[in-house]
């Protein structure tokens, strides 16, 4: 695997590294020794899927405060998705500050979200699937959120908003 570190500390771009043959190709998705020599938290608590039917559809901002924070490692599995990670770790130099990738099922890119981030995506194509890897179980009393359209955050989606829930509709404004 090919790991890029983003300008946000600890955000990685995961690229996978195809073994081809007349088959196809082969390739690693997950490598807890690969994870924790570039200093990623590699236990998995629960892997996530998330199918979505239209383009456009936004969800997120999410995260889970202490002491339930999780690391994401986000791929989408069918159609393609706009990924963004957003710095919420008050003692950051980067804090409020956001990056966005697009992961498609065409080019197998992973994005991976640390602890301390709030994480949402917009499908940039009808029936896309995203399956993401969780650290941490999934715990309703600290579940968290920032809106997605948050002036503090600027962040640019790549379309207009098509399908979105009540609850992220309504995440509280984030001061900076």
């Amino acid at each position: 695997m090919l790991f890029t570190e983003t300008e946000l500390s600890g955000v990685f771009i995961i690229d996978i590294q195809k073994i081809l043959d007349p088959r196809g190709f082969f390739a690693r998705g997950w490598c807890q020794r690969e994870f924790e020599e570039h200093d990623i938290k590699s236990s998995i608590a629960q892997v996530n899927i998330s199918f979505n039917q239209q383009k456009g559809t936004l969800r997120g901002l999410h995260y889970q405060s202490a002491p339930h924070e999780e690391t994401k490692l986000v791929r989408c599995t069918k159609g393609g998705i706009f990924d963004v990670a957003v710095d919420l770790r008050n003692s950051s130099t980067t804090y409020g500050k956001w990056v966005g990738v697009e992961l498609t099922a065409d080019n197998h890119r992973m994005l991976l979200v640390p602890e301390g981030f709030a994480h949402g995506f917009q499908t940039l194509e009808d029936n896309s699937e995203v399956f993401y890897q969780v650290s941490k179980f999934y715990a309703p009393d600290a579940e968290k959120g920032a809106r997605y359209d948050d002036p503090a955050f600027g962040i640019t989606w790549p379309l207009s908003v098509s399908v979105i829930s009540d609850k992220d509709k309504n995440w509280p404004l984030v001061k900076l």
